[in-house]
């Protein structure tokens, strides 16, 4: 198979950051294509400088090429500046590995972590000349399968999927391409549609084709049902345990090109029970999965040597809660003390820091700010959320940082929250007061410096709030005004008060395609052949094509924007996505959405008795937590003012 960059690298002066097309990275993988018997090519559907870290992709990406017989590649959305220019020439959709065309591959193994890269999908489909309704595709084309967070409702991108795979991806890429490899030696029986229907016994894919989908008068779903006797009526997620089995990415890729995320990460632990109602990533990822702080001394050394990164991220849902996080940090922290590796852990619960772990992370001196997530202003919300953090615990937690040395503090928080009232969001505003004046107080300082951000909650499925009205986007933007203004209201604090959001119209976009359906695949079509690209970008997005569009298309359906948004669901109500299994009892979901109006908290089953969501049982699987007492690997001695032994990176 042929290489387009021959054609491709005169383009590459005409467009903007060029590098990211060309492919190289230090421990990127290039096969010969004729001895490998299937072929993958691994799309996270953003621009480069986001796709290249994400953690998913690059894990499947290493564990299917450890197989010598068979190849993976990665490619990423082009920008539109790169995207006319290939029109023009005739270039297809390439891989950066060794720039084969993408239609040339037995699978497009796309990535959904949101639902705004639907549209970047379709675009790279019709570069790489891949009909764009699964049902036009033959045996020639690839399969388009799709996974990540977004694929717990892949219904409204059926149209242009072949498949869809819930949960996680080790070991399920691996049965898929057994069930390739099977298919190609017996000489392809059955065509295209034998293959997807092995695939769709499997009961872990989902092949939206084998499923009919009839609505009632009302515009709501009466049933869903399979249309073959092969195929089973619901499809359920994959759950991979013991990580330190799959101790993956142990070759990390370096990126040529600036990216998100410029540092070497693993993920010490998979799983949340803390059952945040409007996190969809704690719900699906049920349960807990611990990996041994053996298992990530060992990656972190590797991965190290492997790039030659300066920091390490240490990364799940929510890091500090891993059990010996204090021993996993200390022993990292002694490992490298004197080198110039520092650690990281994403944003923190309140409840769940310390400041002898802040002190751990920051041993070799980088003190940067501390991150937050109290998620709802005041204290009613937050039981609403069941994020419960009181404002003393806060107060208490960042005056200890700040009287340690600390300057800067980041709170997260929501805004459009079910239930939320204008005074809800206000109480944001007397919070960051309270953390400068408490910093203030305890530091002798004045450089006192807090970041609030703000984002539009967006309901999700599989979680509590799946059946709550999205708040529109006006509301959203009146309310994040008056909290400008409350911030602004006292000057000689608000000065140290930064304050970044979105205005609300993104969200409800998302929104709509989140809770969507199959009918709103004739909306993505429509917006993406009217120019819409990378929604995720503010400089892209257009929220007047979106509702221009989705009006239109929705008409001959009786259904609207607002019926899929702003509109409360029922108990009873088929939601498009009840047929796909993340493990957790919709009954149980039901009873903590109601606990959640009225403001009722519920326990985190890790460290208390099980409440039922469904997810062991049903998933044969069960909370895996430490203490397991092992210890991080010895490893050779450091050489001071460098990560590594390895002499390459000194």
């Amino acid at each position: 198979m042929e290489s387009v960059f021959d054609r491709l690298e005169p383009l590459l002066p005409r467009v903007s950051k060029p590098v990211q097309y060309v492919g190289g990275e230090l421990n990127a993988t290039v096969k010969e294509w004729d001895a490998t018997t299937v072929r993958w090519a691994l799309m996270y559907p953003d621009a480069y400088e986001v796709g290249l870290p994400n953690q998913g992709v690059m894990i499947l990406y290493e564990i299917l090429n450890e197989l010598s017989d068979v190849l993976a590649e990665r490619t990423y959305s082009v920008w539109p500046d790169l995207e006319e220019l290939m029109r023009e020439h005739g270039i297809p959709q390439f891989t950066v590995d060794a720039h084969r065309p993408v239609g040339a591959f037995d699978v497009l193994g796309v990535s959904f972590a949101t639902e705004l890269g639907y549209t970047n999908l379709l675009s790279a489909l019709d570069l790489a000349g891949i009909p764009l309704h699964a049902v036009d595709r033959t045996e020639e084309h690839p399969v388009v399968l799709a996974g990540g967070h977004a694929a717990f409702n892949p219904e409204p991108v059926a149209d242009f999927l072949d498949a869809a795979v819930l949960g996680d991806g080790e070991e399920s890429v691996l049965e898929i391409t057994a069930a390739i490899r099977r298919w190609k030696d017996e000489g392809r029986p059955g065509g295209r549609d034998e293959l997807l229907l092995r695939l769709a016994e499997s009961g872990g894919v989902y092949v939206p084709k084998f499923y009919d989908v009839r609505y009632a008068a009302d515009g709501t779903i009466a049933e869903v049902v399979p249309n073959h006797e092969r195929v089973p009526y619901r499809v359920f997620k994959r759950t991979t345990m013991e990580l330190d089995e799959w101790p993956y990415p142990k070759q990390p890729l370096v990126p040529l090109a600036e990216s998100v995320h410029e540092r070497m990460s693993v993920e010490i632990f998979r799983g949340c029970t803390r059952g945040c109602r409007f996190c969809q990533a704690g719900m699906i990822t049920r349960p807990v999965r611990e990996r041994s702080p053996e298992g990530i001394g060992e990656m972190v050394q590797k991965g190290l040597e492997a790039t030659g990164f300066e920091e390490v991220g240490l990364l799940s849902l929510s890091s500090a809660d891993h059990s010996e996080i204090a021993e996993v940090t200390k022993g990292l922290a002694d490992r490298y003390e004197g080198s110039n590796t520092s650690l990281s852990l994403p944003s923190t619960r309140v409840d769940a820091f310390n400041v002898d772990l802040a002190n751990e992370l920051s041993r070799n001196g980088r003190r940067s700010g501390l991150t937050f997530a109290p998620e709802g202003g005041s204290e009613r919300i937050r039981r609403v959320i069941n994020k419960m953090v009181s404002e003393e615990d806060l107060i208490r937690t960042v005056s200890a940082a700040f009287a340690n040395g600390w300057r800067q503090v980041k709170l997260y928080f929501m805004c459009g929250l079910p239930t939320e009232e204008d005074e809800d969001v206000l109480q944001i505003a007397e919070m960051a007061k309270e953390v400068i004046r408490a910093g203030r107080q305890v530091s002798g300082r004045k450089d006192i410096r807090c970041t609030i951000s703000i984002g539009g909650f967006v309901p999700k499925p599989h979680t509590p709030f799946q059946w709550a009205a999205q708040c529109d986007p006006d509301t959203v933007d009146e309310r994040l005004r008056k909290l400008r203004h409350a911030v602004n209201s006292d000057r000689s604090l608000g000065r140290n008060i930064g304050m970044r959001y979105h205005d609300g119209k993104p969200s409800l976009v998302e929104g709509l395609l989140s809770r969507g359906d199959r009918r709103l695949g004739t909306v993505i079509e429509r917006v993406w052949r009217e120019g819409g690209r990378f929604d995720g970008w503010n400089e892209h997005f257009s929220y007047q094509r979106w509702v221009d569009c989705a009006a239109e298309e929705l008409a001959r359906f009786g259904v609207d924007v607002a019926w899929y948004t702003t509109r409360e669901r029922g108990e009873q109500e088929i939601l498009p996505w009840d047929h796909l299994d993340s493990g957790l009892d919709k009954e149980w979901l039901w009873a903590d959405w109601q606990d959640a109006l009225d403001a009722r908290e519920q326990d985190d089953c890790r460290w208390t008795p099980c409440f039922d969501c469904g997810v062991c049982p049903t998933m044969g699987t069960d909370i895996e937590i430490g203490p397991s007492g092992r210890a991080l690997l010895p490893i050779s001695p450091v050489g001071k003012g460098s990560p590594v032994s390895n002499p390459a990176f000194g």
